[in-house]
């Protein structure tokens, strides 16, 4: 008789493939970290066994686009709610350094100017590492729940050889951003990662952008892309990423594809077709998304590029300077050239404040509700908030439409990734507690957009194929034993905006190499998560 350490019986397996016979009535052994198939009511012993009659057991769900990066991190302490709440929702393994931010690779005479700028989008001290080594080595020390694997920000790369300033990289420096590239990809970091509406990296070219993409490629590592622009230019800064893809030779993954703000609404009716055409061409071409309507990223970010040119310090004092804040006016009522100008393209009444560390008040409540109850200009009123908070602002963006959002979610070739960013305190968006949850119950059990099957593939072995995560995103003899067991009929996310950490309900364990990490519902306090190489 077979012996196992965890023998999981009764439950309707759903292997993470796209095959015909992705879901069947299995029994599943795991010993050692790795699964082993077997007929129902095979014969077995395990030290400890689980009957999941009317449950499912998937694989472990991965996030393909988060940035929780440093959250363990912070402060030498785990995060608290912030980091079980990836967990609790039956994510496995979390993919960060998304947006061209990661936190390595610097330069050694780079990290203290980089570590300061890093606290405006971790909320935190997170530090910065000369390569993924000592990234991995950092997360090592201090354990975590679930595994973690990181892609290299091409932000980071240009503010550690050139500068948070706006200009052309030299041939030096872009051989040396491409030197410190492929030495990480070497290392075992997952692809790289551009965000190109943010700076640094919204002052690079397509030729640099195009270079360092073909050392991704040398890897056969994708091209991971924030696009330029997701609202009325979307179309073009899609173009973009493709000749990036086809001129380096790199895979192409657009992350969390939408077509935001008023003036795109509907355009995913024009994106997604272009996509499958490029698939039916031969081109490796995917994306990710999440299920809301809104979006999160930093309050400096609705502001000109310009203003950030020279990083926070010179933002700061050019937000004190009130002919500065007039032009600042001027290029959101106007526009500017390349850049993506949520705030024109939206208004002010759609941007809520998530986290101010020092002003909670403000928290919940809407930049046009701010100004107004204070008599200001909403861009005085940012410049103010943004001094006393030395930039480190997150705010939540309702720039979406839910037909736009369904369209993505039912493409062939999306997956699924939170873009949870878990800064300590505020209100985060509910998308870093609640995304896959919603997709299930939802998408899948309420509006019958996926079938069970498809949803899971989305989340399991589509985002293990694109990533290099051998051996993870499946059940089948052998596999990474990361295993999910939840409720078809009761899965459901909890989180709201109001209430952003609520955890999930009908997830009612969760397997990380082989540990129970969850079970029924709650932490077990155990921690086999580790950094994963690709």
């Amino acid at each position: 008789m077979t012996h196992f350490d965890l023998l999981l019986r009764g439950g309707l397996v759903i292997d993470g493939t796209a095959a015909p016979d992705a879901a069947r009535h299995a029994d599943v052994g795991v010993l050692d970290g790795r699964l082993t198939l077997l007929p129902p009511g095979a014969p077995a012993a395990a030290r400890e066994t689980e009957d999941l009659t009317g449950l499912v057991l998937a694989p472990g769900f991965i996030d393909v686009h988060t940035h929780s990066d440093g959250v363990t991190l912070i402060d030498g302490e785990l995060g608290g709610d912030m980091v079980r709440a990836a967990v609790l929702q039956g994510v496995t393994t979390e993919i960060c350094g998304n947006c061209g931010s990661s936190l390595f690779p610097a330069l050694p005479g780079r990290l203290a100017a980089m570590r300061a700028e890093t606290r405006v989008y971790f909320g935190g001290d997170v530090g910065m590492y000369e390569g993924f080594a000592e990234f991995a080595a950092a997360h090592a020390a201090v354990p975590r729940a679930n595994h973690l694997t990181s892609l290299v920000g091409h932000g980071t790369l240009r503010a550690g050889v050139i500068g948070p300033v706006d200009r052309a990289a030299t041939p030096g420096e872009l051989d040396t951003m491409c030197a410190l590239l492929d030495r990480a990809l070497s290392a075992g970091a997952a692809g790289l990662s551009t965000g190109l509406i943010y700076t640094p990296g919204t002052y690079a070219s397509t030729d640099e952008v195009v270079a360092l993409a073909a050392v991704a490629a040398a890897h056969g590592k994708p091209y991971v892309t924030h696009l330029r622009d997701e609202m009325s230019r979307v179309e073009e800064a899609l173009e973009e990423a493709v000749e990036i893809g086809r001129r380096s030779g790199a895979p192409l993954h657009v992350s969390h594809h939408k077509t935001a703000g008023k003036y795109a609404w509907g355009l995913t009716r024009r994106t997604l077709p272009k996509l499958a055409a490029l698939r039916a061409e031969g081109m490796d071409v995917t994306c990710d998304v999440y299920p809301y309507t809104a979006g999160s990223t930093a309050l400096g970010a609705m502001l000109p590029p310009w203003a950030s040119d020279g990083g926070i310090a010179a933002l700061t004092a050019r937000l004190t300077d009130s002919g500065q804040r007039d032009l600042m006016r001027r290029a959101i009522a106007e526009g500017v050239p390349g850049w993506e100008n949520t705030v024109g393209n939206g208004g002010w009444d759609r941007i809520s404040i998530a986290c101010a560390p020092r002003h909670p008040e403000t928290e919940g409540h809407t930049i046009a509700e701010l100004a107004a109850a204070r008599g200001q200009d909403p861009v005085d009123m940012v410049a103010e908030l943004l001094v006393a908070e030395q930039g480190e602002v997150t705010i939540i963006s309702h720039s979406m439409i839910e037909d736009d959002v369904r369209r993505v979610l039912a493409a062939p070739y999306s997956m699924i990734g939170s873009d949870g960013v878990p800064k300590p305190g505020g209100r985060p968006h509910p998308r870093w507690a609640g995304t896959f949850p919603r997709v299930l119950g939802h998408y899948v059990r309420e509006l019958g957009l996926l079938s069970l099957e498809t949803a899971v593939h989305k989340m399991t072995g589509m985002a293990a194929a694109r990533f290099g995560l051998a051996g993870r995103g499946v059940i089948r003899d052998g596999a990474h034993a990361d295993l999910v067991v939840f409720d078809p009929g009761t899965v459901a996310d909890g989180a709201t905006f109001v209430d952003p950490l609520v955890p999930p309900s009908g997830i009612h364990s969760v397997i990380v190499a082989g540990r129970t990490v969850v079970r029924d519902g709650a932490e077990t306090g155990a921690r086999p998560g580790a950094v994963l190489s690709t």
